[in-house]
Order: C-alpha cells, then structure tokens, then sequence
C-alpha cells in the first residue's frame, strides 16, 4: 500500500512572516478562557465544574473527573478541546442523578487543576456547544522588524484564513496517516454501500478523532486553493458566504461554481471523500473567513528582548495558531498551540 504524504505548509494571506518570536516557553504564555455563550440553570442532575488546569488536556481531566465521581466516562462532557501546553479555564458536566453534592471541596486527584466554581444544569455539556474562546497570548523574544509586525497586526483584524491547525493533524501527522488506513479498510466497495446504507457506521471514539482530522485536511486543501486564488474572503457566484466543504453523507449546500472549484482540488482525494460519506458523518460547511475580535496588544521589554503580549476572542472550533501564523514565525517550546 501506498503510503500518503500530507504537507502541512498552507499559503498565507498576507505574506511568510519576516519576523520569528519564541512560543510558550512557559504554560502561562498560551492562556484559554472558555466562553460558554448561555447561562448553567442552577438545577439539574449534571454538576458543572469550572476547572483551570496547567500542563494538562481536556480529556485526561475528563478521565480524572469520571474516576474521582465514580461515573462512566460518557458521564463527563466539555464543550472544547482545551490545549495541553497552556493555562486554560472551561467547564466540565458530570451526570449525578440523584446524588449531587451540596458543595465539592477540591478533588486531590485533579493535579495540576483548580476548581474554581461549580453549578447545577439539567444537560451534559456538548462539544462544540461553547460560544468561543478568549486568548492571552505572549510572544517572546521578537526577532525581525518590529514596524512590518505592527502593519500586520493592524491587517489581521479584518480577517485570516480560517485553516484548521496542526494540533488537528496529530504529531507529524499522524492523526492523517491514521485516517488514512481507516478509510482505506472502510474502502467504498458495493458491499460496503450495501452494508451500511441508511444507517450509522459504528466506530470508536479514536475513529472519531481521525476522521475529523480527514474532514480538516480536505477543507485546508480547498481553502488554500482559495488563498491562491485571492477569493477566500469574497464570495463566488450564488454564494451567501465564502465557506468550505466538511466532508460527510448527503447533498452539498455549495452553489454549482464552488463545488466544481472544490471537485477539482479534491480530484485526487475522491477514496477519503466516498469513504467519509459512510462514516455517519453529515456534510456541513465551515467559514473560510476567521475574524478575531476585541483583538488588543502591548509591547513588553524585557533588557534587551522584546516580547508582545496579544489578547483576542474566537469563535469556537477555530485557532489561535491561524491568527499568529500571519503575524509571526514561531520558534515552539513545546507542542502546536492551536485552539
């Protein structure tokens, strides 16, 4: 078998940064603030906990929370997948029917965590039902001239490519590599078809990870054609915005002009394309355009360094990483950074 080889170097909007900055070398130079967008109902058989963690993710968290509360794992939601390498707040949902606690003291087991406040709600939180996510971000050491970073700073605000990051596409890709010899074994035969036609293809949560990175790396590729093209912020005829495909079962809601723009860059990808359209996964859409809002920064001098600190707010299911690429090379301490 043949084996893929997935570049992950995606054209830049603006242009490739002339001006390096070191990232994270600390967990406190990446800090994530959840905004959930609605109110937890004070009542309910799910307590939500508000949970700041520091060197550590999402799901080992969950996993603590489900073994510290003698639950099933799909007891525990969360609505984002919050970075390892960083300082991030979010809620947490554990479903306790009829044994929720009055108050919680800290859990021992959650190392390297605080809880910092707890709620009652009638629902499990579900990914991706979150408002968005509010950054604080500090870029070391700046190397390059500080003037062209600024007149960037000021060209980011009205928008950048909205390119799913590399933390998606696992390390080394190899998030990729494994969707690809799952859809290679799902394969779109007859018999398959005849399989699984009309109902839901059972798999794994880790199934569900690769496919999602196979869905990411298929609207990158159409979204850098796009930014080759210098149409991802405008809109191509009949459309209403200018989105991209995420890939799935059912009828494409893109215009005949852009669908015919996507066929042609997904030509050669048609095996992962079939595929994911019996994986129980519906087609959907995604902005290529990726606004930051409240967006604000400072200069910090440090001796003989200068560090800049950036705050913005980003809807969910989208990357810091995307914003700071058009701003600057970064030289990582540690891990991708994305959102």
């Amino acid at each position: 078998m043949n084996i893929r080889q997935f570049s992950l170097e995606f054209p830049y909007a603006i242009a490739p940064p002339s001006v390096s900055a070191l990232f994270r070398s600390v967990p406190e130079d990446f800090q994530v603030t959840e905004q959930l967008g609605f109110e937890l109902l004070d009542e309910g058989e799910h307590l939500c906990l508000y949970v700041e963690k520091r060197g550590q993710n999402t799901r080992w968290v969950a996993g603590l929370l489900a073994k510290y509360f003698g639950v099933d794992d799909m007891a525990v939601g969360h609505c984002g997948m919050k970075d390892r390498h960083a300082v991030t707040r979010q809620w947490f949902s554990v479903h306790l029917p009829g044994k929720l606690p009055e108050s919680l003291e800290q859990p021992s087991i959650l190392e390297g965590c605080q809880v910092l406040a707890q709620r009652r709600h009638p629902k499990k939180l579900r990914r991706g039902q979150h408002a968005g996510n509010q950054f604080v971000i500090r870029l070391r050491q700046i190397e390059g001239d500080v003037s062209v970073l600024e007149h960037s700073l000021q060209q980011v605000v009205n928008g950048v490519p909205n390119y799913f990051g590399e933390q998606r596409f696992g390390w080394a890709a190899g998030n990729l590599v494994e969707a690809d010899r799952l859809l290679s074994v799902w394969g779109d035969t007859s018999a398959n078809r005849k399989q699984h036609s009309g109902r839901r293809r059972q798999r794994s949560p880790i199934d569900g990870i690769y496919l999602s990175a196979a869905r990411a790396y298929l609207f990158n590729l159409v979204l850098a054609e796009r930014v080759r093209l210098g149409n991802w912020k405008t809109i191509m005829a009949g459309e209403a915005v200018p989105e991209g495909p995420l890939w799935g079962r059912g009828r494409s809601a893109a215009p005949h002009s852009v669908q015919l723009l996507e066929d042609q860059v997904l030509s050669s990808w048609g095996d992962w394309t079939n595929s994911l359209e019996y994986s129980g996964l519906q087609q959907e859409r995604r902005s290529l355009l990726l606004t930051p809002s409240n967006m604000q920064y400072r200069w910090l001098n440090r001796g003989d360094h200068t560090d800049l600190e950036l705050s913005f707010e980003l809807i969910s299911g989208c990357f810091a990483t995307s914003v700071l690429r058009e701003l600057v090379t970064l030289r990582p301490i540690c891990g991708d950074g994305a959102t």
